[in-house]
């Protein structure tokens, strides 16, 4: 295992198409839930502990040799928004391209076979995490960090957020992210004993919501 990958994964500048998406956050600033640093914060930790957790968990299932079909199929599921489907397997697409040109691999190779549009974004990072020598924990880690950083970097652009602000309110959430991490590897370790139906279900209804309002927008700033 190296750590190093992990830095090269989670750093915003690897071209996984992160940058495109805010993460429900360009539709909460239009709808006025977020003005500032305050409710930036809010929104990130209502993001953290629902999409956050559930996406960190179907990394660190993939990681831990669950099915990756069976957990697409669960990721599914746990995504009611058609809107937010589409993003994530658009992410998943672009995540997928630059890690098959960055640590090549056999089970990369045959889940793009698998889903040649796309499989859900939490499952391929949970096996680019694999292929690069990383383990549940590390992946975990990885799509907790990027459910919250994606929006905060979205809310400095959208709302010309003082950036050290925003950079606070990742600090400020740093023990609850330790602590998503941790539920969703444990969530993977059951996942093997006892089947996908032990992943989080943890909603957040107006992400849903806001997603399918912001696809309909005919001028956005971000893809989702």
């Amino acid at each position: 295992m190296t750590r190093g990958a992990l830095l090269v994964l989670a750093d915003g500048r690897f071209p996984a198409g992160g940058h495109a998406h805010s993460g429900g956050a360009e539709a909460a600033v239009k709808a006025g839930r977020v003005t500032g640093a305050a409710g930036l914060g809010e929104f990130c930790r209502g993001r953290l502990h629902t999409a956050g957790l559930v996406s960190a968990a179907l990394a660190a299932a993939t990681v831990l040799g669950a099915d990756p079909g069976e957990l697409d199929l669960a990721a599914d599921a746990r995504t009611p928004s058609p809107a937010l489907r589409l993003a994530s397997r658009k992410l998943g697409r672009q995540l997928m391209r630059a890690a098959r040109a960055t640590w090549p691999s056999a089970e990369l190779d045959a889940l793009a076979r698998e889903f040649p549009k796309g499989a859900h974004q939490p499952v391929v990072l949970g096996l680019v995490a694999r292929a690069a020598g990383l383990g549940a924990e590390d992946a975990a880690y990885c799509a907790a960090y990027e459910s919250v950083s994606g929006p905060t970097s979205a809310t400095v652009r959208l709302l010309s957020l003082d950036p050290f602000d925003a950079t606070a309110v990742l600090a400020r959430l740093a023990p609850e992210l330790d602590l998503v991490a941790d539920r969703a590897v444990e969530a993977g370790r059951r996942v093997l004993a006892e089947g996908v139906d032990e992943l989080p279900c943890a909603s957040a209804p107006l992400l849903e919501i806001g997603a399918e309002a912001h696809a309909a927008w005919a001028v956005r700033l971000f893809a989702s």
